[in-house]
This record gives C-alpha cells, sequence and structure tokens, in this order.
C-alpha cells in the first residue's frame, strides 16, 4: 500500500497533462513530420517528454525528497530533457542536431551519478564472496559507460507507437521487484513512478499514438532507468546483479548489440538512424505495428521473468 499513492499521484499528473501538451505542441506546431524511415503519415505531437519528466520529477520530491536518485535525476535527466527537446526542434525542421555535442552532454549527464554516490564500485563471484573493488577512475568509467548505453538504448527502440514506453514500463516493473526482494525502499519507489509515468503515457501513445515522447522523453526515461538500476540491482555489486539487470532491461540491450552488429557488417556508421532495429525487422516480414509492440512486450516480459528467476535462485 505503500506505493500505491506515488503511483497514482505520478499516473494522474501525466495522464491530465498529456493533452494540454499535445493541444501546445500542436499550436506551436512542435510536430513529428512524416519521413521515409519513419511510419507514421501525419504529423504528431512531440512534446510527450515534457510531461513524463515532470510527472517523474515533481512526484520524486513529494515522495523521495532531495535523495541521490532525485538529485541525479533532477540534475542529469534535466540536462538531457533540454537537449533531447533541441535535438527535437531540429527534427521539426528537417534538420539533424550534430552528433558530437550531443554525445559530450550525455556523457557529462551520465557522470551526475557518481557526485552523489551512485556508482559501480566493484564486483563479486556469483556467490556474492571474494568482492574486488576497483580502483575510482574504473569505477567511473564502468558507471559512466553503463548510464550512457542504457540511456541511448533506450532511444534507440523508440521507433513505433508505444515501444520504448512499453519497455521501460516492463523493465522498471522488474526493478521494482527487485528492490522490494532486497529491501530497498527508496529505488522501489523510484520504480513505482517511473512505471506510473509510462502507464500513463502509454494510453496516448500505443498505437494509433496521438503523442511522441520524442528524443526527449526517450533519453529521460533511458536516464532515469539506468540511474535506478545503479540505485537498486547494481548496488550489491556482485555478478548476479548485472546479469539480473542486463535481462531487466534486456530488450533495448540486446536490440542495440544486433543493430550494432549489423551496421558493422554493412560497414555502416553507427551514430546514424536507419531500419536494422528489431522492430524495423519484425514489420518488414509483415507483422503489423501493434503485433510488433507485442510480441517485443512478449520478449521483454520473458527477460525480465528470467532476471527475477536468476535473482531468487543465486541471491
Amino acid at each position: 500500500m505503500f506505493y500505491l499513492l506515488p503511483f497514482i499521484v505520478a499516473f494522474g499528473t501525466v495522464y491530465a497533462l498529456v493533452p494540454v501538451m499535445k493541444d501546445a505542441a500542436i499550436k506551436i506546431k512542435f510536430v513529428d513530420q512524416p519521413s521515409k524511415r519513419k511510419i507514421h503519415h501525419s504529423p504528431i505531437p512531440l512534446m510527450g517528454g515534457v510531461i513524463i519528466y515532470v510527472g517523474c520529477i515533481c512526484s520524486m520530491l513529494i515522495f523521495d525528497g532531495l535523495s541521490t536518485r532525485t538529485l541525479s535525476l533532477l540534475i542529469g535527466g534535466t540536462t538531457l530533457l533540454l537537449v533531447g527537446l533541441l535535438d527535437d526542434w531540429y527534427k521539426t525542421k528537417g534538420l539533424d542536431f550534430p552528433v558530437m555535442p550531443r554525445i559530450i552532454i550525455y556523457l557529462l549527464a551520465s557522470s551526475i551519478p557518481i557526485f552523489f554516490g551512485l556508482k559501480i564500485e566493484g564486483i563479486t563471484n556469483l556467490t556474492g564472496e571474494g568482492m574486488i573493488f576497483f580502483p575510482n577512475w574504473i569505477g567511473w568509467i564502468v558507471t559512466i559507460t553503463w548510464v550512457f548505453c542504457i540511456t541511448n538504448m533506450v532511444n534507440f527502440i523508440d521507433g513505433v507507437d508505444g515501444l520504448a514506453t512499453g519497455i521501460v514500463t516492463i523493465s522498471a516493473s522488474t526493478l521494482f521487484v527487485v528492490s522490494i526482494l532486497i529491501d530497498q525502499q527508496g529505488s522501489a519507489t523510484m520504480a513505482i513512478i517511473i512505471v506510473a509515468c509510462c502507464l500513463a503515457f502509454l494510453a496516448y501513445n500505443f498505437y494509433p499514438a496521438k503523442i511522441f515522447m520524442g528524443d526527449a522523453g526517450a533519453i529521460f526515461l533511458g536516464y532515469a532507468l539506468a540511474i535506478l538500476s545503479l540505485d537498486g540491482a547494481l548496488k550489491s555489486a556482485t555478478m548476479v546483479s548485472i546479469i539480473v539487470s542486463v535481462f531487466a532491461i534486456g530488450v533495448p540491450i540486446f536490440d542495440t548489440i544486433f543493430v550494432l552488429i549489423r551496421r558493422l557488417i554493412q560497414n555502416k556508421g553507427l551514430h546514424k538512424a536507419d531500419n536494422l532495429h528489431t522492430h524495423h525487422s519484425l514489420m518488414k516480414w509483415g507483422l503489423t505495428q501493434i503485433q510488433t509492440v507485442s510480441f517485443l512486450y512478449l520478449i521483454g516480459v520473458v527477460f525480465s521473468l528470467m532476471s527475477i528467476i536468476i535473482f531468487l535462485v543465486f541471491k
């Protein structure tokens, strides 16, 4: 029952504000235009990420206070949201925001959790014995790499109505269960807030989508998921916790790995958008958007169940 109130507040905030933001985006023409690479055929409002951000940050401040989680999300998440909005604005004009400034800012934002003590400090074996502590600089590199990768991986899969939002819901739900099992109330609160924000937004974002969260929302959610995993499952720094986190966020991780391999084989730029993602392949095989998203949801649930089973067996 403790987690019901933050869920209701976060869900209600996002659900109530999305229509307001949708109308505002249409008025100022902040919309995603159709293109050859995209699958929608009419302009879609592109500022849903702002509402996800508002719902998540406000709920975190109310129910988690100025914790290390909230401060990391507030500083790093706000930075990424603003950069994402700028990137989205470029897209509404048919332009591309330069890659290098984005990468630099993403890396800087990925270092924010370290300043609040959220970092991977070492690792043990499967039994949890024989802790090996990393030198500070290795711990920093590992943490920044993890946050940077998860942040971008969620953005990479945001190519079909409701896909990224639903996958983050599944991943955050898994990390919520793990946080409950290891009695981490703060992490569980953050997880249930992320779940609530995503579910509320999904009501408008599932096919046919009435609004998109844009890069701003996808990057923010990826960053929130990375911080959640750092504070929750990865805090124990065991091999099990790493495996649990990887499977909990399995769909974006494995999709990104497969795409990067295919880009390397085809000698394409690793950072350039294309139609090589799993959801693109499924639709080329004849699946509808709903079938594609449902199939990937199912894969996400399987990964999540594997994550929890592994945790229960080896904890």
